[in-house]
Protein backbone atom coordinates (compact mmCIF):
# COMPACT_ATOMS: atom_id res chain seq x y z
CA UNK A 1 0.00 0.00 0.00
CA UNK A 2 3.08 2.03 0.96
CA UNK A 3 4.38 2.01 -2.54
CA UNK A 4 0.94 2.24 -4.36
CA UNK A 5 0.78 5.83 -2.22
CA UNK A 6 4.14 7.05 -3.31
CA UNK A 7 3.78 6.16 -6.79
CA UNK A 8 1.19 8.52 -6.79
CA UNK A 9 2.42 11.06 -5.52
CA UNK A 10 4.90 10.83 -7.68
CA UNK A 11 3.19 11.27 -11.01
CA UNK A 12 1.04 13.78 -9.10
CA UNK A 13 4.20 15.71 -8.64
CA UNK A 14 5.25 15.13 -12.37
CA UNK A 15 1.84 16.87 -13.53
CA UNK A 16 2.70 20.32 -12.36
CA UNK A 17 5.84 22.52 -12.29
CA UNK A 18 5.61 24.05 -9.06
CA UNK A 19 3.44 21.31 -7.63
CA UNK A 20 3.27 20.72 -3.65
CA UNK A 21 5.05 18.27 -3.70
CA UNK A 22 8.19 19.57 -4.92
CA UNK A 23 7.80 22.74 -3.04
CA UNK A 24 7.25 20.98 0.12
CA UNK A 25 10.53 18.63 -0.64
CA UNK A 26 12.40 22.22 -1.54
CA UNK A 27 11.50 23.67 2.28
CA UNK A 28 12.57 20.89 3.82
CA UNK A 29 15.75 20.93 2.44
CA UNK A 30 16.63 24.45 2.82
CA UNK A 31 18.98 23.84 5.83
CA UNK A 32 21.23 21.96 3.45
CA UNK A 33 22.51 25.32 1.94
CA UNK A 34 24.83 25.72 5.20
CA UNK A 35 26.80 23.59 4.01
CA UNK A 36 30.75 24.53 4.26
CA UNK A 37 32.17 27.31 1.26
CA UNK A 38 35.58 26.00 1.45
CA UNK A 39 35.40 22.26 0.66
CA UNK A 40 35.32 21.23 -2.61
CA UNK A 41 32.30 18.55 -3.51
CA UNK A 42 33.33 14.69 -3.45
CA UNK A 43 33.11 13.40 -7.54
CA UNK A 44 33.61 10.20 -8.88
CA UNK A 45 33.43 10.26 -12.74
CA UNK A 46 32.29 6.58 -14.61
CA UNK A 47 33.53 7.66 -18.25
CA UNK A 48 33.31 4.97 -21.62
CA UNK A 49 36.77 7.12 -22.79
CA UNK A 50 37.54 6.13 -26.28
CA UNK A 51 39.54 6.64 -29.14
CA UNK A 52 38.19 9.92 -30.87
CA UNK A 53 37.00 7.69 -33.95
CA UNK A 54 34.69 6.38 -31.63
CA UNK A 55 33.61 8.43 -28.94
CA UNK A 56 35.30 11.74 -28.95
CA UNK A 57 33.33 13.79 -26.19
CA UNK A 58 34.33 11.89 -22.99
CA UNK A 59 37.83 13.01 -23.82
CA UNK A 60 36.47 16.60 -24.54
CA UNK A 61 34.88 16.20 -21.06
CA UNK A 62 38.16 15.16 -19.41
CA UNK A 63 40.09 17.75 -20.49
CA UNK A 64 36.96 20.38 -19.54
CA UNK A 65 37.14 18.60 -15.85
CA UNK A 66 41.22 18.82 -15.45
CA UNK A 67 40.82 22.55 -16.19
CA UNK A 68 38.47 22.34 -13.19
CA UNK A 69 40.29 20.83 -10.92
CA UNK A 70 40.14 23.28 -8.61
CA UNK A 71 36.87 23.04 -7.94
CA UNK A 72 36.11 19.27 -7.05
CA UNK A 73 37.60 16.47 -5.06
CA UNK A 74 38.16 13.79 -7.27
CA UNK A 75 37.86 10.97 -5.67
CA UNK A 76 38.17 8.29 -8.64
CA UNK A 77 37.92 8.26 -12.16
CA UNK A 78 36.72 4.57 -13.17
CA UNK A 79 36.91 3.71 -16.82
CA UNK A 80 33.65 1.36 -17.95
CA UNK A 81 31.18 0.46 -20.44
CA UNK A 82 28.90 3.15 -22.33
CA UNK A 83 27.00 2.45 -25.47
CA UNK A 84 29.54 1.88 -27.94
CA UNK A 85 31.71 -0.74 -25.73
CA UNK A 86 30.50 -3.94 -24.07
CA UNK A 87 32.84 -4.99 -23.08
CA UNK A 88 34.91 -1.65 -21.85
CA UNK A 89 38.39 -2.40 -24.11
CA UNK A 90 41.64 -1.86 -21.01
CA UNK A 91 43.83 0.08 -23.62
CA UNK A 92 40.75 2.59 -24.65
CA UNK A 93 41.98 3.84 -20.65
CA UNK A 94 45.26 5.08 -22.36
CA UNK A 95 43.62 7.56 -23.20
CA UNK A 96 42.36 8.80 -19.88
CA UNK A 97 45.85 8.41 -18.89
CA UNK A 98 46.62 10.92 -21.96
CA UNK A 99 44.66 13.93 -20.66
CA UNK A 100 46.20 13.29 -17.22
CA UNK A 101 49.83 13.45 -18.88
CA UNK A 102 48.56 16.75 -19.92
CA UNK A 103 47.58 18.16 -17.14
CA UNK A 104 50.65 17.10 -15.70
CA UNK A 105 52.19 19.72 -17.98
CA UNK A 106 49.41 22.44 -17.32
CA UNK A 107 48.86 22.55 -13.69
CA UNK A 108 51.58 24.79 -12.99
CA UNK A 109 50.50 27.57 -15.30
CA UNK A 110 46.40 26.53 -13.56
CA UNK A 111 48.02 26.98 -10.06
CA UNK A 112 48.96 30.70 -10.66
CA UNK A 113 44.95 31.08 -10.64
CA UNK A 114 44.94 30.25 -7.28
CA UNK A 115 48.24 31.75 -5.97
CA UNK A 116 49.28 28.27 -5.49
CA UNK A 117 53.06 27.61 -5.22
CA UNK A 118 53.22 23.77 -4.29
CA UNK A 119 51.42 20.67 -4.26
CA UNK A 120 50.46 19.07 -0.86
CA UNK A 121 52.06 15.64 -0.07
CA UNK A 122 49.83 12.92 -0.97
CA UNK A 123 48.61 11.91 2.16
CA UNK A 124 47.19 15.29 2.81
CA UNK A 125 45.82 15.52 -0.85
CA UNK A 126 43.81 12.20 0.15
CA UNK A 127 42.47 14.18 2.64
CA UNK A 128 39.88 16.86 2.24
CA UNK A 129 40.48 19.73 -0.84
CA UNK A 130 39.29 23.10 -0.40
CA UNK A 131 37.87 24.83 -3.53
CA UNK A 132 40.96 26.67 -5.21
CA UNK A 133 43.34 23.77 -4.50
CA UNK A 134 45.07 21.86 -7.53
CA UNK A 135 46.28 18.60 -6.93
CA UNK A 136 48.89 17.24 -8.18
CA UNK A 137 48.88 14.63 -11.49
CA UNK A 138 50.26 11.78 -9.03
CA UNK A 139 47.37 12.24 -7.27
CA UNK A 140 44.88 12.30 -9.99
CA UNK A 141 46.24 9.22 -11.48
CA UNK A 142 46.38 7.25 -8.64
CA UNK A 143 42.77 8.01 -8.60
CA UNK A 144 42.46 6.32 -12.28
CA UNK A 145 40.99 2.75 -11.68
CA UNK A 146 39.24 0.51 -13.50
CA UNK A 147 35.28 0.13 -12.91
CA UNK A 148 32.61 -2.98 -14.26
CA UNK A 149 34.14 -3.86 -18.05
CA UNK A 150 30.33 -5.02 -18.47
CA UNK A 151 27.15 -3.84 -18.71
CA UNK A 152 23.75 -5.33 -17.46
CA UNK A 153 21.57 -6.08 -13.90
CA UNK A 154 22.61 -10.12 -14.81
CA UNK A 155 26.49 -9.28 -14.29
CA UNK A 156 25.87 -7.64 -11.18
CA UNK A 157 27.29 -9.95 -8.02
CA UNK A 158 30.09 -12.26 -7.59
CA UNK A 159 33.14 -11.88 -9.67
CA UNK A 160 31.58 -8.82 -11.16
CA UNK A 161 33.62 -6.47 -8.02
CA UNK A 162 36.33 -4.07 -9.77
CA UNK A 163 39.29 -1.79 -8.26
CA UNK A 164 36.52 0.74 -8.84
CA UNK A 165 33.37 -0.79 -6.65
CA UNK A 166 36.05 -1.26 -4.10
CA UNK A 167 37.21 2.01 -4.00
CA UNK A 168 33.76 3.42 -3.70
CA UNK A 169 32.84 1.24 -0.82
CA UNK A 170 36.19 2.37 0.90
CA UNK A 171 34.81 6.09 -0.04
CA UNK A 172 31.90 5.74 1.21
CA UNK A 173 33.22 4.36 4.77
CA UNK A 174 35.18 7.20 5.12
CA UNK A 175 34.44 9.68 7.75
CA UNK A 176 33.55 12.53 6.25
CA UNK A 177 30.12 13.68 5.63
CA UNK A 178 29.94 15.47 2.26
CA UNK A 179 27.79 13.77 -0.31
CA UNK A 180 29.87 11.58 -3.20
CA UNK A 181 28.90 12.55 -6.64
CA UNK A 182 28.30 9.63 -9.19
CA UNK A 183 29.20 11.57 -12.43
CA UNK A 184 28.15 8.91 -15.14
CA UNK A 185 29.43 9.69 -18.45
CA UNK A 186 28.82 5.91 -19.00
CA UNK A 187 27.32 3.31 -17.26
CA UNK A 188 27.22 3.13 -13.48
CA UNK A 189 27.51 -0.59 -12.72
CA UNK A 190 30.46 -0.03 -10.96
CA UNK A 191 27.92 1.71 -8.09
CA UNK A 192 25.67 -0.82 -8.41
CA UNK A 193 28.20 -3.56 -7.82
CA UNK A 194 29.32 -1.92 -4.95
CA UNK A 195 26.29 -1.53 -3.07
CA UNK A 196 25.56 -4.90 -3.88
CA UNK A 197 28.76 -6.06 -2.31
CA UNK A 198 27.90 -4.06 0.81
CA UNK A 199 24.56 -5.42 0.88
CA UNK A 200 26.21 -9.25 0.93
CA UNK A 201 26.31 -8.33 4.97
CA UNK A 202 25.54 -5.29 6.10
CA UNK A 203 22.28 -4.65 8.54
CA UNK A 204 19.60 -2.82 6.37
CA UNK A 205 20.89 0.33 8.62
CA UNK A 206 24.23 -0.40 7.59
CA UNK A 207 23.38 -0.30 4.18
CA UNK A 208 21.23 2.66 4.09
CA UNK A 209 24.14 4.57 5.56
CA UNK A 210 26.40 3.46 2.94
CA UNK A 211 23.38 3.92 -0.20
CA UNK A 212 22.99 7.61 1.72
CA UNK A 213 26.38 8.82 0.77
CA UNK A 214 25.95 8.39 -2.98
CA UNK A 215 23.87 10.71 -5.12
CA UNK A 216 24.41 10.32 -9.29
CA UNK A 217 23.93 12.23 -12.09
CA UNK A 218 23.55 9.67 -15.27
CA UNK A 219 24.10 11.54 -18.88
CA UNK A 220 20.79 8.96 -20.04
CA UNK A 221 21.11 5.38 -19.44
CA UNK A 222 24.04 3.99 -20.93
CA UNK A 223 24.48 0.70 -19.02
CA UNK A 224 24.04 -1.11 -22.52
CA UNK A 225 24.74 -0.69 -25.87
CA UNK A 226 23.13 2.03 -27.77
CA UNK A 227 21.40 -0.30 -30.53
CA UNK A 228 19.18 -1.73 -27.15
CA UNK A 229 18.85 1.75 -25.09
CA UNK A 230 14.94 1.29 -25.28
CA UNK A 231 15.52 -1.93 -23.03
CA UNK A 232 15.89 -0.33 -19.56
CA UNK A 233 15.22 -3.60 -17.96
CA UNK A 234 19.07 -4.88 -19.13
CA UNK A 235 20.48 -1.69 -16.74
CA UNK A 236 21.47 -1.78 -13.76
CA UNK A 237 20.40 1.83 -13.08
CA UNK A 238 16.74 0.34 -13.04
CA UNK A 239 17.45 -1.90 -10.27
CA UNK A 240 19.16 0.93 -8.07
CA UNK A 241 16.22 3.64 -8.74
CA UNK A 242 13.86 0.83 -7.96
CA UNK A 243 15.69 -0.92 -4.85
CA UNK A 244 17.31 2.53 -3.38
CA UNK A 245 14.16 4.40 -3.84
CA UNK A 246 14.25 6.39 -0.64
CA UNK A 247 18.20 6.63 -0.35
CA UNK A 248 19.92 7.03 -3.29
CA UNK A 249 19.38 10.72 -4.86
CA UNK A 250 19.31 9.81 -8.54
CA UNK A 251 19.40 12.15 -11.34
CA UNK A 252 18.53 11.13 -14.88
CA UNK A 253 19.06 14.16 -17.26
CA UNK A 254 17.63 13.68 -20.86
CA UNK A 255 18.16 17.47 -21.99
CA UNK A 256 21.22 19.22 -20.54
CA UNK A 257 23.57 16.48 -22.39
CA UNK A 258 21.57 16.57 -25.60
CA UNK A 259 21.92 20.49 -25.73
CA UNK A 260 25.31 20.32 -24.78
CA UNK A 261 26.49 18.40 -27.52
CA UNK A 262 23.68 20.57 -30.15
CA UNK A 263 25.69 23.82 -28.57
CA UNK A 264 29.05 22.41 -28.73
CA UNK A 265 28.41 21.56 -32.54
CA UNK A 266 26.78 24.85 -33.21
CA UNK A 267 30.27 26.85 -32.07
CA UNK A 268 32.49 24.19 -33.03
CA UNK A 269 34.55 27.36 -34.15
CA UNK A 270 34.65 28.98 -30.79
CA UNK A 271 36.16 25.58 -29.43
CA UNK A 272 38.73 25.54 -32.58
CA UNK A 273 39.81 28.83 -31.48
CA UNK A 274 39.28 29.04 -27.94
CA UNK A 275 39.92 25.55 -26.68
CA UNK A 276 42.24 23.59 -29.16
CA UNK A 277 44.35 26.28 -29.55
CA UNK A 278 45.36 26.55 -25.43
CA UNK A 279 47.86 24.61 -23.62
CA UNK A 280 48.90 21.00 -23.14
CA UNK A 281 44.93 20.29 -22.75
CA UNK A 282 43.48 21.71 -25.34
CA UNK A 283 46.17 20.26 -27.91
CA UNK A 284 44.78 16.84 -27.06
CA UNK A 285 40.88 18.36 -26.98
CA UNK A 286 39.22 15.65 -30.25
CA UNK A 287 37.38 17.37 -32.89
CA UNK A 288 33.69 16.16 -32.35
CA UNK A 289 32.06 13.16 -34.13
CA UNK A 290 28.68 12.93 -32.61
CA UNK A 291 28.25 16.17 -30.33
CA UNK A 292 30.22 17.99 -28.23
CA UNK A 293 31.06 17.16 -24.38
CA UNK A 294 27.76 15.32 -24.16
CA UNK A 295 29.22 14.03 -20.74
CA UNK A 296 29.74 17.73 -19.21
CA UNK A 297 26.48 18.79 -17.53
CA UNK A 298 27.17 15.71 -15.34
CA UNK A 299 29.60 17.47 -13.16
CA UNK A 300 29.13 21.14 -14.06
CA UNK A 301 25.23 20.18 -12.09
CA UNK A 302 27.48 20.08 -9.06
CA UNK A 303 29.64 22.95 -9.82
CA UNK A 304 30.12 25.03 -6.64
CA UNK A 305 29.77 28.11 -8.29
CA UNK A 306 26.74 29.87 -6.17
CA UNK A 307 24.03 29.06 -8.64
CA UNK A 308 22.41 25.84 -6.99
CA UNK A 309 22.41 23.55 -4.46
CA UNK A 310 23.09 20.14 -6.69
CA UNK A 311 21.18 17.97 -3.71
CA UNK A 312 18.09 19.87 -4.42
CA UNK A 313 17.19 19.30 -8.38
CA UNK A 314 15.26 21.86 -8.18
CA UNK A 315 17.33 24.52 -7.85
CA UNK A 316 18.38 24.97 -11.65
CA UNK A 317 22.18 24.47 -12.16
CA UNK A 318 24.62 24.78 -15.12
CA UNK A 319 23.38 21.30 -15.64
CA UNK A 320 19.95 21.70 -15.87
CA UNK A 321 16.63 21.24 -14.07
CA UNK A 322 14.88 18.50 -12.76
CA UNK A 323 12.28 17.65 -10.91
CA UNK A 324 11.60 14.05 -9.22
CA UNK A 325 8.67 11.79 -11.25
CA UNK A 326 8.17 8.63 -13.25
CA UNK A 327 11.36 8.22 -15.25
CA UNK A 328 11.65 7.27 -19.12
CA UNK A 329 10.93 3.37 -17.92
CA UNK A 330 7.85 4.07 -16.74
CA UNK A 331 8.20 2.00 -13.95
CA UNK A 332 10.62 3.51 -11.87
CA UNK A 333 11.49 6.78 -10.38
CA UNK A 334 13.96 9.77 -10.10
CA UNK A 335 14.72 13.49 -10.66
CA UNK A 336 14.81 13.91 -14.02
CA UNK A 337 13.62 16.39 -17.02
CA UNK A 338 12.77 13.89 -19.37
CA UNK A 339 8.73 14.59 -19.89
CA UNK A 340 7.05 18.10 -20.38
CA UNK A 341 6.30 20.87 -19.78
CA UNK A 342 9.80 19.83 -17.36
CA UNK A 343 12.00 19.20 -20.40
CA UNK A 344 11.17 22.72 -22.27
CA UNK A 345 12.05 24.68 -18.67
CA UNK A 346 15.36 23.09 -18.42
CA UNK A 347 15.86 23.74 -22.26
CA UNK A 348 15.58 27.68 -21.35
CA UNK A 349 17.80 27.57 -18.91
CA UNK A 350 20.01 25.24 -20.41
CA UNK A 351 20.04 27.03 -24.03
CA UNK A 352 20.30 30.77 -21.12
CA UNK A 353 23.79 29.69 -19.38
CA UNK A 354 25.74 27.79 -22.74
CA UNK A 355 27.60 31.35 -23.66
CA UNK A 356 28.79 31.48 -19.91
CA UNK A 357 29.66 27.92 -19.31
CA UNK A 358 31.72 28.09 -22.13
CA UNK A 359 33.61 31.56 -21.50
CA UNK A 360 34.63 30.16 -18.46
CA UNK A 361 36.08 27.30 -19.84
CA UNK A 362 37.79 29.60 -22.09
CA UNK A 363 39.11 31.57 -19.45
CA UNK A 364 40.39 28.57 -17.86
CA UNK A 365 42.04 27.64 -20.68
CA UNK A 366 43.89 30.74 -21.33
CA UNK A 367 45.25 30.42 -18.21
CA UNK A 368 46.34 26.77 -18.95
CA UNK A 369 48.39 27.95 -22.16
CA UNK A 370 49.80 31.43 -20.13
CA UNK A 371 49.42 30.97 -16.47
CA UNK A 372 47.47 34.40 -16.11
CA UNK A 373 44.31 35.62 -16.97
CA UNK A 374 40.83 36.65 -15.83
CA UNK A 375 39.33 35.56 -12.58
CA UNK A 376 35.25 35.62 -11.44
CA UNK A 377 33.90 38.40 -9.45
CA UNK A 378 33.14 38.01 -5.84
CA UNK A 379 29.62 38.22 -4.84
CA UNK A 380 28.75 39.73 -1.81
CA UNK A 381 25.40 39.97 -0.64
CA UNK A 382 23.91 41.85 2.84
CA UNK A 383 27.56 41.99 3.75
CA UNK A 384 28.38 38.32 3.20
CA UNK A 385 30.79 37.12 0.66
CA UNK A 386 29.97 33.56 -0.35
CA UNK A 387 29.07 30.80 -2.88
CA UNK A 388 26.31 29.31 -0.21
CA UNK A 389 22.88 30.17 -1.20
CA UNK A 390 21.91 32.82 1.42
CA UNK A 391 18.33 32.60 3.46
CA UNK A 392 16.66 35.45 4.64
CA UNK A 393 13.27 36.20 6.47
CA UNK A 394 11.66 39.56 5.37
CA UNK A 395 8.73 40.43 7.46
CA UNK A 396 7.38 43.31 4.70
CA UNK A 397 5.32 42.00 2.03
CA UNK A 398 6.08 45.97 1.00
CA UNK A 399 9.47 46.05 0.69
CA UNK A 400 12.74 43.49 0.62
CA UNK A 401 15.92 45.35 0.44
CA UNK A 402 19.19 43.00 -1.26
CA UNK A 403 22.53 44.81 -1.01
CA UNK A 404 25.06 43.76 -3.01
CA UNK A 405 27.45 46.98 -3.34
CA UNK A 406 30.39 44.77 -1.83
CA UNK A 407 30.61 42.87 -4.59
CA UNK A 408 34.63 43.21 -6.14
CA UNK A 409 36.22 41.48 -8.85
CA UNK A 410 40.12 40.44 -8.06
CA UNK A 411 41.07 41.92 -11.05
CA UNK A 412 39.43 45.42 -11.05
CA UNK A 413 37.17 44.73 -13.68
CA UNK A 414 33.73 46.67 -14.10
CA UNK A 415 30.81 44.48 -12.85
CA UNK A 416 27.33 44.65 -14.14
CA UNK A 417 24.17 43.05 -12.13
CA UNK A 418 21.30 41.37 -13.26
CA UNK A 419 18.63 39.93 -10.33
CA UNK A 420 16.13 37.38 -11.69
CA UNK A 421 13.26 34.83 -10.15
CA UNK A 422 13.54 31.07 -10.63
CA UNK A 423 10.03 30.76 -10.00
CA UNK A 424 9.37 26.91 -10.09
CA UNK A 425 12.14 26.45 -7.03
CA UNK A 426 10.27 27.98 -4.70
CA UNK A 427 6.64 28.35 -3.00
CA UNK A 428 5.58 31.85 -3.88
CA UNK A 429 3.66 33.07 -6.87
CA UNK A 430 6.38 34.65 -9.19
CA UNK A 431 4.26 36.55 -10.96
CA UNK A 432 2.81 38.93 -7.87
CA UNK A 433 6.31 40.19 -7.25
CA UNK A 434 8.00 43.58 -8.47
CA UNK A 435 12.15 43.31 -9.02
CA UNK A 436 12.79 47.23 -8.89
CA UNK A 437 16.51 48.31 -9.57
CA UNK A 438 17.10 44.31 -10.83
CA UNK A 439 20.34 45.79 -13.12
CA UNK A 440 22.03 47.60 -9.96
CA UNK A 441 23.66 46.11 -7.01
CA UNK A 442 20.98 46.76 -4.69
CA UNK A 443 17.83 44.79 -5.25
CA UNK A 444 14.22 45.69 -4.03
CA UNK A 445 11.63 43.42 -4.13
CA UNK A 446 8.02 44.21 -3.73
CA UNK A 447 4.58 42.30 -3.33
CA UNK A 448 1.16 43.71 -2.94
CA UNK A 449 -0.37 40.63 -2.43
CA UNK A 450 -1.03 38.96 1.44
CA UNK A 451 -1.16 35.30 -0.38
CA UNK A 452 2.14 35.26 -0.46
CA UNK A 453 2.96 35.84 3.21
CA UNK A 454 4.31 32.23 4.43
CA UNK A 455 5.89 31.69 1.05
CA UNK A 456 9.46 31.28 0.05
CA UNK A 457 10.96 33.28 -3.33
CA UNK A 458 14.44 32.21 -5.01
CA UNK A 459 16.22 34.87 -6.21
CA UNK A 460 19.21 34.88 -8.51
CA UNK A 461 22.07 37.25 -8.37
CA UNK A 462 24.00 36.78 -11.84
CA UNK A 463 27.21 39.19 -11.89
CA UNK A 464 29.60 40.18 -14.76
CA UNK A 465 32.69 41.25 -15.21
CA UNK A 466 33.63 43.55 -18.40
CA UNK A 467 37.31 41.35 -18.67
CA UNK A 468 38.52 38.60 -21.31
CA UNK A 469 35.53 36.26 -21.63
CA UNK A 470 33.03 38.42 -19.43
CA UNK A 471 33.09 35.88 -16.47
CA UNK A 472 29.70 35.54 -14.23
CA UNK A 473 29.79 34.79 -10.46
CA UNK A 474 26.14 34.18 -9.07
CA UNK A 475 24.57 33.54 -5.74
CA UNK A 476 21.24 32.01 -4.46
CA UNK A 477 19.08 34.24 -1.98
CA UNK A 478 15.82 32.40 -0.61
CA UNK A 479 13.30 35.15 0.89
CA UNK A 480 11.02 33.91 3.17
CA UNK A 481 8.09 35.92 3.96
Amino acid sequence: MKNILIKFLIIFCSLSIISACNKDNKELNITKRNSSDTLKPRLVVMTDIAPGNVEPDDMESAVRLMSYADMFEIEAICTTIGWNCDPYPEEWAQYLDTVVDAYSKDVKNLMKRSNQTDFQSIEQENGMQKIGYWPSAEYIKSRCVFGSKKAGIDIIGEGNDSPGSELLIKLANENDPRPIWIASWGGSNTLAQAIWRVKQTATPEELKKIVNKFCIYTITDQDMQYSMRMNRAYSSHQWLRKDFFEDLLFIWDESAWLNQCENGKKNWELHASKIQTQGNLGKIYPNFLWGVEGDTPSFLHVMPNGLGNPEIPAEVTWGGYHVFAISPDSITSAYTNWHEPIKSISNAYEQKFYPDEFNDFASRMAWANDGKGNKNPIININGISSISGLTIKCNSLSECKLDASKTYDEDGDKLTFNWWIQPEAGTADATKFTLENYNTDKLIIKCSDNSQIGKILHIICEVHDNGPFNLVAYRRVVVEY
